[in-house]
Formats: C-alpha cells, structure tokens, sequence
C-alpha cells in the first residue's frame, strides 16, 4: 500500500505517520529549548542581577535570530533535504543552551539567548517533510498536527521547568533544567536522523532549479518580492536601534553603526542573489504551467506576521502580565498563562483540519476576525476581573491565533512542491518579524495597548486576505529524466 493511500490513523508508528510523529516531536524540543527561559525568567533575573529593561532585552533577542535563520534553512532544507538539516539544527543548538546554562553575566546570557533564537528555525523543517509525505487533502490536518503538537513544547517548558529546576537545585536550579533541555536536543537528534527519509520509497525529492533565493515566475513579482523582503531587514535594524537604546546600551554608537551598514550590505547582496536566480525572466517568460502567483505567499506572510507573531510575544510577555496583574507567584502565573499555548494541542490542528473540510481561503477569514476579536477582549482584561475569566479570555484568544496558523500552513505547501522550505521560510519569518515588532511596542506601552497593536494588524490581516486565490488543481514539477510530474492540490 503505497505511502499516499495509506490511511490517517493518528496512533499508528509507522510509514507517513512514524515520519509526523518524529517530526513534531523534533519540532515540540525546538520549542521547548526556544521558550525554556520565559517561564524562569524572575530566578534567571535574580541570580544574574537582571533590570525590567534587560529581561526584555532577553525576550527580544530570543526571537531575533529566527528571522534570518528561517529564511536560510528553508533553502537548505529544499537542497539538502529535511532529515540531515533538522538533525543537525537540533545538535549544534544544545551548544547554547549549555552556554545559557552557565552564564554569569548579562551579555554572557544576552549572547546565548541570541543564538538560541536559530533552533526557531526548526519548525519550517518539518513543514517540507510532512508535504513530501501527506497528499493535499490530509495536508492541512497533517501540518496542523505537526505545527500543533510541536507547537506545545513552549506551553511544556512553561508547566515543568520551573518545578524541576526547584527540584533540582532551588535558586541556582534553572541552570540544570536548562542544561537538561540541551542533553535532550543532542540525544534526539541522533534518533531523528537514524529513524526517517525525506520522501516516501520511489518519490522524488524536488530541489529548486537554481539555489540562493527564491524563484519567481513574472517580472511584477520579482519587483513584490523585492518588496516584501524589506520588512525582514526592517526587524533586524528595530533591533539594532533597540540594543543600542539608551534604556540597554548593550551596543555602542559604533557597534549600531556597523550593524546597520552590515543589514545594508547584507540586504544589498540577497537582492543580488535573487536578480541572478530570477533574471531569466526578464527576456523568457516561464511556462504558464511552471507559474505561481507570489501574492498568494506575500498575504500567507501578512497573516502569520499577525497570528505566530501575536504568539511568539504573548508567549514571552504572559506569566509576566499574570504576575503583575493578578499578584501571581512564578510557578503560579507560569502554569495561569501557560493555558495560552496549552491550546496549540487542538487548535492549530483543528484549523488545518477545518482548512481541509470547508476550503483554504474561507476558513483563513472567519479565524482573522476571531483574532480580531479575541485581542481586543484581552486589552479589557485588568485586575478588576476574576482570574478565571482572564484565562478564559486568553485561551479563545489563543485558539483563534493557533488556528489560524494551522490554516496559514495548509496553504503554503500547496503553492510550489519545489520551493515549500523556501515558502515557510519566509512565510514564517515574518512570524518573527511580528514577534519582534510587537515585543518593541510592548516596551512603550502597557499592556493593554499592546493587546489592541495586535487585534488593529489583524484587521490589516482579514484584508490582505481577500486577494488569496483557493489553491485548485495541480501544480507542476519536474522529474530529473525532464518528465513533467502533477501535484494535485485540491481537495
């Protein structure tokens, strides 16, 4: 029975589904490492002797990284293939959370949190294996799961570490369940690589025609990726601004000043890149059948700016609200707001599923009015409202947000087979730039305000998404012998 036709049982271990469970759980310990800080964060500030300002430093520096590494794995990952890249990101990244583990000082813990923020790029791995192994009308369920699931490892860490590193070593013990997160990155890195393949047996693996930046197929989509690259960039040098901030100074006039003309040459060289892979266009037009519409990408960008940016933040900022809102103590407030991501378990499949049963586009719109809406209710929450219906406010908030990432990534794998690490690289930096956008604003502002920011872009979100086309038919790739192989990718 081949891979495709085999049938969806989520408690089998073997064939497609052996390949979804490995794979989410690659992705629930990127998660769990990526969000391991957040819910220690007041032991981590005591023992460090960290300010207000420093600790958001910290948050802001945690999500900084993914941005360009989401977009550089997603072009590995379609070269390379998705088994030999995510079992490396999961083993080189245990190094700085052993650093993390041991730092003295501010910058020592600045460093590493920095550059824990690539193992953030892990979860565009998984979205290019689970397309090569689901056809298109499980995809979105698939995906859901795996996005889901994985997704859960930050609500996990929030809800066990901070016990376990009582246990292990009171005030000094968020060191050793930190260290614990880096063994289990290393250890499951070797049992991801030995236990998958990239396709199912007698597949091919589509690898992009030309490497180095993304394929388009018209000109007025080489000028609109052009385009919508600028914001990547534009979330790096708010970070370099902010660093350089007299509120943190972690760098100098002369460090800003030198990260900004390295983000100019760095941008510089990428638009290069991207002319040299693209600019057979200019004199050939592509086939009508190799084409792909980039507005489809750029709206699925605009969306999950919105819904895994909203995430990222609040995921960072809510045991922190809970605590000072409700007078919480960390262990309490990190269990209250872990209930926030404790919905990714059911929410982000259901909206893959749901995307699945009643259509891509119709589906996205009624989840974007939902986040709308849902955030707007959180920026009426204070202390004048009973705990419970403060967590109840934020877990419709979060099924919304969860479910419509779940949504956004059943169509990014249908658009092109070839370029689907590439997509979810860029659809999923935007995440990050969201992320990175929002915990800015939350530096200015209280915390209400903040929660309003966020349901105005998701307005901006439901109208961006009136001009996505419903994926329908096939799309079009071809075979190493030249002949032409046909995805379907209807329902």
């Amino acid at each position: 029975m081949s891979t495709q036709t085999e049938k969806f049982n989520l408690f089998a271990f073997h064939g497609k589904m052996k390949i979804l469970h490995l794979s989410w759980m690659a992705f629930f310990i990127t998660f769990f490492i990526w969000f391991n800080h957040a819910p220690m964060l007041q032991a981590i500030a005591k023992t460090l002797g960290l300010t207000p300002q420093e600790i958001k430093t910290l948050l802001i520096l945690n999500v900084a990284l993914t941005i360009p590494a989401r977009i550089i794995i997603g072009m590995l990952t379609d070269r390379l293939g998705p088994r030999v890249v995510y079992s490396t990101l999961l083993a080189v990244c245990s190094i700085p959370c052993f650093m993390f583990a041991m730092a003295d000082s501010f910058v020592q813990a600045a460093i590493a949190r920095f550059l824990i923020g690539f193992i953030g790029a892990g979860f565009v791995i998984g979205i290019r294996m689970v397309s090569e192994w689901f056809p298109a009308k499980e995809l979105g369920t698939a995906e859901g799961i795996y996005g889901g699931w994985g997704n859960f490892g930050s609500a996990a860490a929030a809800m066990v570490l901070p016990a376990l590193a009582l246990w292990l070593g009171g005030d000094e013990g968020w060191r050793y369940a930190i260290g614990l997160t880096g063994v289990m990155s290393l250890v499951f890195s070797v049992i991801y690589y030995k236990n998958v393949s990239d396709t199912p047996k007698g597949s091919t693996y589509f690898k992009p025609k030309r490497t180095g930046g993304l394929e388009v197929t018209s000109k007025g989509d080489f000028f609109f990726l052009l385009l919508m690259k600028l914001p990547l960039y534009g979330a790096l040098a708010l970070l370099v601004w902010k660093l350089a901030g007299p509120a943190i100074g972690l760098l100098s006039e002369t460090q800003a000043l030198l990260c900004y003309v390295g983000l100019v040459v760095l941008m510089a060289y990428d638009f290069w890149h991207v002319w040299q892979i693209n600019r057979h266009i200019f004199s050939k037009p592509v086939p009508e059948m190799h084409q792909y519409k980039f507005k489809q990408v750029a709206v699925l960008n605009v969306l999950y700016f919105a819904t895994f940016g909203s995430e990222l933040a609040v995921v960072s900022m809510l045991p922190l609200f809970f605590a000072e809102t409700f007078t919480l103590d960390p262990v309490k407030a990190g269990l209250v707001a872990s209930a926030y991501a404790f919905m990714n378990l059911m929410s982000r499949p259901g909206g893959g599923w749901l995307s699945d049963r009643f259509g891509r586009k119709s589906t996205l719109l009624i989840l974007t009015a939902g986040l709308a809406l849902g955030y707007g209710l959180m920026g009426l929450v204070d202390s004048s409202w009973p705990l419970v219906l403060a967590v109840i406010a934020a877990m419709a908030c979060s099924f919304f947000v969860q479910a419509g990432e779940g949504a956004v990534f059943a169509v990014v794998p249908l658009i092109q087979r070839r370029l689907t690490g590439q997509i979810a690289g860029m659809t999923g930096a935007y995440g990050n730039v969201g992320a990175v956008v929002y915990l800015t604003v939350l530096s200015f502002v209280d915390y209400s305000t903040f929660f309003f920011v966020i349901a105005a872009t998701a307005v901006v979100g439901f109208i961006a998404l009136l001009f996505l086309e419903e994926p329908k038919g096939h799309m079009a790739e071809v075979n190493e012998d030249g002949s032409v192989a046909l995805i379907n990718v209807g329902h």
